[in-house]
């Protein structure tokens, strides 16, 4: 009984160190919060990496002689890090575009409650917005009707995926929209086995999954020779299936976190070909955003060249020349052309800078068609990295 009461004790203080943590988290957000403040009218970049390995070499040091291991220390503070980067990059966003609709903002997304386009609107916006009117579409295509036709602010689409690679219906849509990209944002993807009812892995011989996650977890379902595949049109179509049938010898391929929302158990973790596994979205809207000069933007567009041999070689020596870099090159066929391909290409960097108007200048005279799909803050916030020295463990 002492030991039960001493054991109790001990929760209390841990659960009272927490609440004070969770005090001093929200105490630096709003400190980094001014930081930004101090930003908004000097043409500063949100990020100095050379502080901010400085700070986290410090932060190791002192760590360890607080008995704290450094690789602990390096994780904690990188992530801290990244939330203080997101946070400005927003609240700067926010004054350069105070036109934009908020507290409220109404999203279109693939799928209903839990799926991963769902979750993907609720992190992007949670830092953006204080509420979202959902709305869960069935295709790719009403997702973009919705925006479109002004029933709702933003639509949420996947584009790719660290796994599978990129989703060319999501693609060859863009083709044909008027919408702006305006955002992005890069998703963990973990795949679970998820179930209504107890039952085991032997006891499953129906799978319900939208085709993503299948392709994405093929390793594993390769080996399930007793279970076949039932499509649905998103891992929260499969989820609710689950939820209505509540047997033994059925289970979905969904996130935890997604299938919570449907009293789904996991029946298996991680069962993605990769462990590391991200989808990265796109954020699209009828009106174009303008990126802060403080913040590293992303330029998509889409381009055709003539039929000559070198003619996409041509463009992106253009690029080299202008120190622009490229992140991502897509060719999609062009419907009602056969063998012609449209270019899809992402580009570090903003719009509106000197370096990319004069390069879009020179890429027009080249290109047969040419157009901005949009510019936008980049989300992707590289880990600060620590020389080995300060992680090294001292004897």
């Amino acid at each position: 009984m002492e030991e039960q009461l001493d054991l109790l004790k001990i929760r209390e203080q841990i659960s009272a160190l927490d609440q004070q943590l969770l005090s001093l988290a929200a105490k630096r957000r709003e400190l980094t919060l001014n930081v930004a403040k101090s930003k908004a009218h000097i043409i500063r970049p949100v990020r100095d990496q050379q502080r901010e390995q400085e700070l986290l070499v410090r932060l190791i040091q002192q760590g360890k002689e607080l008995g704290l291991d450094a690789h602990y220390v390096t994780r904690l503070f990188q992530l801290i890090i990244e939330d203080s980067v997101l946070n400005q990059q927003a609240y700067l966003q926010q004054l350069k575009n105070p036109n934009i609709k908020t507290p409220t903002v109404s999203v279109a997304y693939l799928g209903d409650k839990g799926s991963y386009s769902y979750l993907a609107s609720h992190r992007y916006f949670s830092r953006r917005a204080e509420e979202i009117i959902e709305y869960g579409c069935a295709s790719f295509n009403d997702i973009l009707n919705e925006v479109e036709s002004g029933n709702v602010d933003y639509g949420m689409l996947p584009i790719e995926n660290t796994s599978s690679g990129s989703i060319n219906e999501v693609y060859d849509l863009l083709q044909h929209t008027n919408l702006a990209i305006v955002g992005e944002l890069s998703q963990p993807i973990e795949h679970c086995l998820l179930a209504a009812v107890n039952t085991t892995l032997e006891q499953i011989d129906t799978i319900y999954a939208h085709a993503q996650p299948v392709q994405q977890c093929s390793n594993f379902l390769n080996k399930q020779q007793q279970i076949r595949i039932e499509y649905c049109e998103s891992s929260a179509d499969a989820m609710q299936m689950a939820q209505k049938l509540k047997l033994a010898n059925v289970a979905v391929i969904g996130s935890e976190e997604g299938g919570q929302l449907y009293d789904l158990q996991a029946l298996q973790k991680g069962i993605a070909n990769q462990d590391e596994n991200h989808s990265r979205f796109i954020l699209v809207a009828r009106k174009p955003v303008d990126v802060a000069e403080q913040i590293p933007a992303k330029t998509t567009l889409i381009l055709a060249t003539g039929q000559t041999p070198g003619a996409l070689v041509d463009c992106l020596v253009i690029l080299k020349q202008y120190g622009i870099n490229m992140t991502k090159l897509e060719s999609r066929p062009i419907q009602g052309r056969p063998w012609e391909e449209m270019f899809y290409i992402d580009l570090e960097g903003n719009v509106k800078s000197v370096a990319m108007q004069e390069c879009l200048s020179k890429l027009t005279e080249l290109t047969r068609f040419i157009k901005v799909l949009g510019c936008y803050p980049s989300e992707q916030v590289t880990p600060t990295s620590v020389p080995f020295a300060a992680l090294k463990h001292e004897e």
